[in-house]
């Protein structure tokens, strides 16, 4: 039954309870203080009433007679009364009592454990317990004119018990609470609406089935997913994540930053923007992620990753990239041979044989020095073999593809690799095809130069095209922007701008419509 009631009537019973219980607390130390109050105000009125009778002239008299209680305690019974004490016991030095309420003690020696000290000239209160409770018992010393002590006076009066003090508050305790929990129940109500508002409306088992759905959900994905609050600490990290990354143990509530050195995520919680489709280097990992921030009600409360390990599909696509260019390299050499053995056959035909010759020596020589120079300077095979093959399609364009012999490739930048340089010089040079395909100039040329030195690596790539006009060069770079190209995409230069911006490059564009364009591209080491 408890669990079919709704949140509101959980929570305001248990506010209630709360009220209830506050109240009763607050109920005990207040009848805690009356009665302490209540009992410092007997005390004073008993130790006055005590201090009265002690300088009463009769008293000092009776104490002297013999039997002087018969006179004496008419009087002081009357005192008791008038001040509200229950009783007024007055002694002589003998302890014998010469004034009591009950008249079959008169006469009689007192035995109470607490008046030793008041027959030394003491004045002090002192609780006594009997059959009607507890008492506060008042005792001030009787003397003489001459300052000597004659007898004691003892005022008790019994203190109010728990019982009685509530009874005496009856009327204010019910006014209290009376208003307490009238405003108990309203604020009860008003707090389980708030929060039942706050939560959405949602009852608590099914929030809990909807975070039950909700982690399934995240650990069944096929995307790794990370989330950080405000203060970078985790609060998801789904199971395809710990697969990507290799993280093992619980890492919900850790900083982002001790579990992943090398996270993007944090920035997303400062620049409070959206990423999207980026390829990121993370562990070791080429992630293709979109991270962008959470908000509720407008104000942000953290940020999420959603990510695909791509190291294997980039890998393949390397492979692939490699494949195709060595292919293009096989399909230009296969077609510019076919053409010299057309030569050679022809020569030969014709009868001579010695230009045949020096014409199978010449080729051979410029085939065989390119080679080389490739595999000397540029220390990568993908790299190597892309511009063979780029050299390979210029000569089947018309087109001189001129590799400067300075160049040299040890090393790639941080960040980068052979996939980011085939993209760099693959995308450039045939840029430089395409504006050199559409030039009238007779000498179709490209220079292509690497070169490191002074800890920069340069990569430029110029050529005597038709050139860029001004207003276009700001939009090169811009995502499917393309100009002249019936079949094009605008996707070559985008990808130079994501390698450059990888590497902390720079990329410097300069051209003079109908001369030609210069990209330079520079790489700290």
């Amino acid at each position: 039954m408890l669990k079919k009631l709704s949140i509101s009537w959980k929570i305001t019973t248990l506010s209630y309870a709360i009220v209830l219980f506050s109240l009763l607390i607050a109920g005990i130390f207040l009848v805690g203080i009356v009665g302490q109050t209540k009992e410092q105000e007997i005390g004073m009125r008993s130790m006055n009433t005590a201090r009265t009778v002690a300088e009463l002239t009769e008293v000092e008299e009776m104490l002297r007679e013999k039997e002087g209680w018969k006179k004496l305690n008419p009087i002081i019974e009357r005192l008791r009364i008038i001040n509200g004490a229950d009783y007024i016991v007055v002694m002589n030095m003998e302890h014998i009592r010469y004034s009591h309420p009950a008249n079959e003690l008169l006469g009689k020696v007192s035995k109470g454990q607490d008046e030793d000290a008041a027959f030394a000239e003491h004045i002090y209160l002192s609780k006594a317990r009997g059959e009607l409770g507890t008492s506060l018992r008042a005792f001030v010393p009787i003397k003489d004119e001459e300052l000597n002590q004659i007898g004691v006076v003892l005022v008790g009066k019994t203190l109010p018990s728990t019982w009685d003090i509530l009874m005496n508050l009856k009327k204010e305790i019910f006014i209290v609470l009376f208003i307490t929990l009238l405003f108990g129940v309203i604020g009860s109500f008003m707090l389980a609406r708030h929060i039942k508002n706050q939560m959405f409306k949602l009852e608590p088992h099914e929030i809990v089935r909807i975070l039950e759905e909700r982690t399934a959900t995240f650990h069944a994905l096929n995307e790794g997913v990370i989330a950080i609050d405000n203060k970078e600490e985790i609060t998801i990290f789904n199971e395809k994540a710990r697969s990507i990354f290799n993280v093992q143990g619980e890492v919900v509530g850790k900083p982002i930053r001790s579990v992943l050195k090398d996270t993007h995520l944090p920035e997303i919680l400062y620049s409070n923007r959206h990423v999207h489709n980026q390829e990121i280097q993370m562990s070791g990992k080429r992630i293709f992620s979109n991270r962008f921030p959470i908000k509720v009600n407008d104000e942000r409360i953290g940020a999420v990753a959603i990510f695909q390990d791509r190291t294997e599909v980039a890998a393949l696509a390397e492979e692939l990239t490699g494949v195709k260019n060595f292919v293009d390299a096989l399909r230009v050499q296969n077609h510019e041979h076919m053409n010299k053995l057309h030569s050679i056959a022809g020569l030969i035909q014709l009868g001579r044989t010695a230009e045949a010759l020096q014409f199978v020596f010449q080729i051979s020589k410029e085939q065989e020095k390119l080679t080389n120079f490739l595999n000397e300077h540029i220390h990568h095979p993908a790299v190597s073999g892309l511009l063979l093959s780029k050299v390979s399609r210029g000569k089947e364009l018309d087109i001189d593809v001129v590799i400067d012999p300075n160049s040299s490739l040890t090393d790639f930048p941080p960040g980068l690799d052979y996939h980011d340089f085939v993209i760099l010089l693959g995308n450039l040079i045939e840029n430089a095809f395409d504006a050199l395909e559409k030039s009238s100039h007779t000498e179709k040329r490209i220079d292509v130069s690497i070169d490191e030195s002074e800890g920069v690596c340069a990569i430029l790539v110029e050529d005597n095209g038709i050139g860029i006009e001004d207003n276009d060069v700001p939009l090169l770079f811009h995502r499917h922007f393309t100009k002249g190209k019936e079949s094009g995409q605008g996707i070559g230069l985008y990808l130079v701008k994501q390698v450059v911006d990888k590497g902390n490059g720079e990329i410097t564009v300069t051209s003079d419509v109908g001369y030609g364009t210069t990209f330079l591209i520079t790489f700290p080491l």
